[in-house]
């Protein structure tokens, strides 16, 4: 399984992170459809050196009121920025469609993480082979659970 230039994915994700910030959310973001498309939701994390507030665009599914994603980083084998911050300060934000949601972040391991990975498995959007595409990170990729806080 071979992956587009490095430079394509770093674009794509740079016009997607642009549309979703020109049109204040309003476009770029998306619900998950059950036996469809996973959805986009922007993750706005502390960074954990600068304290500065950092934006990434992500896909993710639903599983109860919890939101799931993965930490990848375009399916090379560091740890996205993003994740590393959670580590730090698991507080964070997500804008979806039509909400802003308060979360905290944990990574799923043993049973849950295997559950999450069969959920995440069942909608389209992380490619074809999920477990192919995974294997070209050389190592396990994180299941991240993103749960309410109030």
């Amino acid at each position: 399984m071979t992956l587009p230039p490095r430079w394509v994915i770093t674009a794509i994700w740079r016009l997607h992170r642009a549309l979703v910030r020109a049109g204040r959310g309003r476009w770029g973001l998306a619900r998950p459809t059950a036996g469809g498309r996973f959805g986009m939701l922007r993750l706005r994390t502390t960074g954990r050196h600068s304290g500065l507030e950092r934006a990434v665009v992500l896909g993710y599914v639903e599983d109860g009121d919890d939101l799931v994603t993965l930490a990848m980083n375009g399916w090379s084998a560091p740890d996205p920025a993003w994740w590393l911050n959670l580590r730090s300060m698991p507080d964070a934000e997500v804008d979806l469609p039509a909400a802003v949601r308060r979360v905290r972040a944990r990574e799923a391991h043993g049973a849950e993480r295997e559950r999450l990975w069969e959920l995440v498995r069942g909608y389209d959007g992380y490619g074809r082979d999920l477990d192919a595409m995974a294997a070209l990170r050389g190592r396990e990729t994180a299941v991240v659970v993103l749960e309410p806080r109030d």
